[in-house]
């Protein structure tokens, strides 16, 4: 090797945060399918998945396990549980590029945050497009399309991940943020928005099951719920001053100043 020519950056590296998440929904999703008897599974999705009929309160409520604390922790715990193996997966490689992203920028501490946010949002949707639905509902798919959300707000600016003079991971994670009506005026944004919930509608409208074996319905309502969150709150997040009026950016602050 030519002691010259600096090392060669990984392609993706990363975060301690989104490492940390990601082992957690694979314990999780390890332990329940290895070694947990299936009746106690079945309570576990009882007691922690969102299930809309919790909050029923008309003559056809019906007692479910975990009584009234599982009606506020579900809200997120939900988004830990996994149906299986291509469940898992699928929203595992969605993250890699978009959760690493807003990890980095973030922090640790604004990045949990930030993924019980969504993962609320997402269950809030869910709950108001199917009240009294005794179907559980598991994943992390609203908290994934968070991280989406909240991406676009950074990823096409000049020196962002996904722009097209890409600096180093750690660079493109503090470049100054767009505006939300300014990146709703950025074609690519608009295109990307329109990709995305051009492929929940198909999803949700044809009631396919990703990594299942039946036609199960995917929570697209969830999905939707989940971005609008990332997207709208992003600003409440984000560590990294706006840009100036004038469009020069502003001194950034060191990593090692955030969360």
């Amino acid at each position: 090797m030519d002691p010259r020519r600096p090392p060669r950056e990984p392609i993706l590296t990363l975060p301690g945060a989104l490492t940390a998440y990601i082992a957690l929904l694979v314990i999780i999703h390890a332990v329940r399918m290895l070694l947990l008897p299936l009746e106690w599974d079945y309570w576990v999705l009882e007691v922690f998945s969102f299930i809309p009929k919790r909050y029923d309160t008309s003559l056809l409520a019906m007692p479910l396990a975990g009584g009234a604390g599982a009606k506020i922790w579900s809200f997120v715990t939900y988004s830990l549980l996994h149906a299986n193996l291509m469940h898992i997966v699928f929203n595992v490689l969605w993250l890699l590029p978009f959760g690493s992203a807003v990890a980095r920028r973030f922090g640790p501490g604004r990045f949990f945050l930030f993924m019980a946010v969504t993962a609320v949002a997402g269950a809030a949707a869910h709950l108001v497009t199917h009240e009294h639905a005794l179907a559980p509902m598991i994943g992390a798919s609203a908290s994934v399309s968070g991280t989406m959300a909240a991406a676009i707000r950074f990823a096409f600016v000049r020196g962002g991940f996904l722009s097209f003079r890409r600096g180093a991971a750690e660079e493109a994670a503090v470049v100054p943020a767009q505006p939300l009506w300014r990146a709703l005026r950025d074609p690519r944004v608009l295109g990307f928005l329109a990709v995305w919930f051009g492929v929940n509608i198909v999803f949700g409208v044809g009631a396919i099951g990703l990594g299942t074996t039946d036609m199960t319905t995917v929570a697209w309502q969830a999905h939707i719920g989940g971005f609008f969150a990332g997207l709208l709150l992003f600003s409440l997040f984000d560590p990294i001053p706006r840009r100036s009026m004038h469009g020069e950016p502003p001194s950034l602050p060191h990593l090692s100043d955030r969360d």
